[in-house]
């Protein structure tokens, strides 16, 4: 029994390194769908069920508790799954929440009425199967009033990180920063609403200047799993093995993973 993590593709191994950096006894089984990659361009049905499919491998794997370390499917299927699919037994947990509460300065688990803060000028980049969700601008706005959101779908940038492409990716974010700034010229924090994003931080970083803060999930859901797994500590299970699974080619995966993590990953076949 195990952890399970999520993804689409490769993105979901910033979160796994962020969680095996804090917890590194935790055992982990990590889940890359690389052959139905990218999920962002999908209708919200197929996300669902290509969703389901990923999170029903991880079950057989002995992982009762699933992070899904992807924004798409966080934002297209968590809330369908948790209202109408979820076995109760189960546990399935996205990644906006933790993000949403780090930058509107709550504590985990805060439930007090939407409030005024500091930020009122967020940049969202995502996916565009995320942007047209307003999954995260329905979230934010149970914890925050006054706060303007610019959303911006990033189309390309996750293929390019898939294929390796790192200058195409550049590329890409520069052009998608340069559309939004367009329309909020002066963002005081942008978001990077897509797991594959944290790879192309610094070009995000660069593009927007020094002077916006940057909130990516990676660290913030590992704290925040921290602080689930000391209240249920029966969903962190007894095994030891961490493994990573594809429904890929395994060989190519664990390249593009080892290239862009810049340390050897073995990815076997799903």
């Amino acid at each position: 029994m195990a952890v399970g993590v999520f993804d689409s593709g490769l993105g979901g191994l910033t979160v796994h390194q962020a969680i095996a950096a804090r917890m590194p006894d935790l055992p982990l089984v990590y889940l890359g769908d690389n052959a139905h990659t990218p999920y962002g361009t999908r209708t919200p049905d197929d996300i669902f069920d290509l969703t389901c499919k990923g999170v029903e491998r991880l079950w057989a794997e002995g992982c009762d508790l699933v992070i899904l370390a992807c924004n798409t499917a966080s934002a297209a299927a968590l809330r369908r799954m948790q209202e109408s699919w979820l076995p109760a037994d189960k546990r399935v947990l996205g990644v906006f929440v933790p993000m949403i509460e780090a930058l509107t300065e709550r504590q985990w688990g805060d439930n007090s009425p939407p409030r005024e803060v500091a930020v009122k000028h967020v940049a969202l980049f995502a996916t565009p199967a995320t942007v047209s969700s307003r999954a995260f601008q329905r979230e934010l706005a149970f914890r925050a009033i006054g706060v303007d959101v610019e959303a911006q779908p990033c189309g390309g940038v996750v293929d390019a990180i898939e294929e390796g492409d790192e200058m195409l990716a550049e590329a890409l974010v520069a052009s998608h920063v340069e559309a939004l700034k367009r329309r909020m010229p002066y963002p005081q924090a942008a978001v990077l609403g897509c797991t594959h994003y944290p790879l192309m931080e610094q070009a995000f970083q660069k593009a927007l200047g020094p002077g916006v803060k940057l909130f990516s999930q990676a660290g913030l859901v590992a704290e925040s799993l921290q602080d689930y797994l000391r209240r249920r500590p029966e969903f962190a299970g007894p095994g030891t093995r961490c493994r990573f699974l594809t429904t890929g080619d395994p060989a190519r995966v664990s390249a593009k993973a080892t290239q862009f993590l810049r340390h050897p990953i073995q990815f076997e076949a799903a």
